[in-house]
């Protein structure tokens, strides 16, 4: 079983790697991170900053090794995602993040990319509106594009309730549709 995982764990890698982080794509990178991170189950050690180093709580006692253990391991961890991190963008990128963590180099780079989010979350909300489903049109393909944009919106952090997404969807159908209303 670890040798699958770890057969799984390098295609996701090296996919990671194929499509590197660039000044257009930090969203889809940013998925890509995150599938990849939580498939390995080591996404909170990107999402929270490595702990400080635990000290006794008096001179004459001892840190147990069990955390002291627990402490290298996050180290660990943050040190071999911030290499991922870094081997998946452009080498203009490498040389200004290079020298962050992994929580660090995140938040770094989600401050770069500010204004792409918020330009995409724009672009979506107006086609999420804009759309409209035709007659004839497939009911379960109308509602799998409208369902894509919800998907984009929560990425971009902007989850919509599921009562006002469904009723959002309803309202958008063609008259066919009306007794679903």
């Amino acid at each position: 079983m670890a040798i699958n995982q770890s057969v799984n764990n390098s295609i996701f890698r090296c996919f990671l790697e194929k499509e590197k982080l660039t000044r257009s794509n930090f969203l889809d990178w940013y998925r890509n991170l995150r599938n990849i991170l939580t498939a390995e189950d080591t996404l909170t050690y990107v999402e929270h900053p490595i702990p400080a180093t635990p000290v006794p709580p008096t001179p004459d006692q001892q840190v147990p090794d069990d955390v002291l253990i627990a402490h290298a391991q996050w180290g660990k961890a943050s040190k071999d995602i911030a290499c991922l991190m870094l081997i998946s963008m452009t080498p203009e990128l490498q040389k200004n993040m290079e020298h962050f963590g992994a929580y660090d180099m995140l938040k770094e780079l989600k401050t770069m990319f500010t204004q792409q989010v918020k330009q995409e979350l724009l672009v979506t909300v107006q086609a999420f509106h804009a759309c409209k489903h035709k007659e004839g049109q497939s009911v379960s393909t109308y509602v799998l594009k409208m369902k894509g944009y919800l998907d984009r919106l929560e990425c971009l952090g902007h989850t919509m309730s599921s009562v006002l997404a469904v009723s959002m969807i309803l309202t958008s159908l063609n008259k066919d549709f009306d007794g679903f209303r």
